[in-house]
């Protein structure tokens, strides 16, 4: 009988409990699609795209949603294969198997990737109850005995849980005792990554996504068996931990080379180390010249009491689209608008606008189009 796709409902406040499901689909028994069961919006857009109940491949254990901004989420089908020979080179690249924390919502591929190195390493996870947020009161918590074993210890945050984490002296001290502290999902702001750096706090920061059975480059460098190249300014990842394409979108141009991945993003390497630019489809043509919004993003990151960035390009009769931005944090506008005194004229932002805190989609991605939306 061959499988049959079925809804996987994880709980944010007690997500362990898919541990026995998950281990029976990395022994190709089950064919899962994790859902949260805190969004039920997504969970039926999930169920009425990714063909629920219908035949699927034996070999695929998951089909993991991506947190794509616009459309329908794509399905990345991710063998048991693709799935362990990413945790082992997880391990391979920290150092070893350990314990871990799981501190992400494991309905998304960085959650499930601290469940199966969990399982590839034989021990049972510590977890974060997210059903109220992130707590770094109980992160601290539940560091501390996990790192007292005396064992290697790990976790997985988003960059603006690490923000969050490094705010308060009970979280610096927390992120101290782990053996690394994986950070992705998005950009991280650079000062957060030397505040941490400066506090002794073993921060690896990962890039890959759903398609490559998450984080497959590792400061730049990817992690043991996996490949990258740039063609035409595009990223392109492969590897044993590449997905075998979409579940919703068979022959999709992005696999269109077995054991490759063609990301969206643009990047560049020097000396073996990846350095990435930017999402393609985020360019700004503004009057004739492109920029990587990224790159204006991280001039405002760079600027001290700036915790989040956004520039967006607004459709615009004269310049095709225009600059504008968001951001969140401390410092007043015109202190923010000094940091572009050095950029060419062009790049500044046309507008500029603080907000409590930028909106989010999936976890720790701005949504870009709620930010466009406010422009228009």
């Amino acid at each position: 009988m061959p499988n049959h796709l079925e809804i996987l409902p994880v709980n944010p406040a007690d997500p362990l409990a898919v541990m026995p499901a998950l281990e029976e689909a990395l022994t190709g028994q089950r064919a899962l699609l994790p859902v949260p069961t805190d969004d039920p919006a997504r969970t039926n857009l999930l169920r009425n795209t990714q063909g629920v109940g219908k035949p699927i491949e034996d070999d695929v254990a998951l089909v993991v949603s991506t947190s794509g901004s616009t459309g329908t989420p794509k399905g990345a089908q991710l063998t048991a294969a693709n799935l362990i020979s990413s945790a082992d080179a997880t391990h391979q690249h920290l150092g070893g198997e350990g314990q871990w924390l799981l501190a992400m919502p494991a309905a998304y591929i960085a959650g499930l990737q601290v469940l199966v190195r969990s399982m590839v390493a034989g021990v049972e996870p510590e977890f974060l109850d997210l059903s109220r947020g992130f707590s770094v009161a109980e992160l601290a918590a539940k560091t501390h005995p996990l790192a007292d074993t005396g064992e290697r210890c790990y976790t997985a945050l988003t960059p603006l849980q690490l923000s969050k984490a490094l705010s308060t002296l009970d979280g610096i001290e927390a992120l101290r005792r782990f053996t690394a502290v994986l950070v992705g999902g998005a950009a991280t702001n650079p000062q957060i990554l030397e505040s941490a750096r400066k506090l002794r706090i073993n921060v690896v920061t990962t890039y890959g996504s759903s398609e490559t059975s998450g984080g497959c480059v590792y400061d730049g460098r990817p992690i043991a068996g996996a490949k990258v190249r740039i063609r035409g300014g595009r990223i392109y990842l492969g590897g044993p931990m590449v997905a075998r394409g979409y579940r919703n979108l068979p022959g999709h141009e992005a696999f269109a080379e077995p054991g490759w991945f063609a990301t969206s993003d643009a990047g560049s390497l020097h000396d073996a180390t990846l350095t990435v630019h930017g999402r393609l489809d985020n360019v700004i043509d503004s009057g004739g010249l492109k920029l990587h919004p990224e790159v204006l993003e991280n001039v405002m990151l760079g600027v001290q009491g700036v915790t989040g960035a956004c520039v967006v390009g607004v459709p615009d009769e004269r310049f095709g689209q225009r600059i504008c931005a968001v951001y969140a944090g401390s410092v007043g506008v015109e202190k923010l608008m000094e940091a572009f005194d050095e950029l060419p004229r062009w790049q500044v932002p046309k507008e500029l606008t603080h907000l409590a805190a930028l909106p989010l989609l999936g976890p720790g991605k701005v949504d870009r189009a709620a930010v466009r939306d406010l422009f228009l």
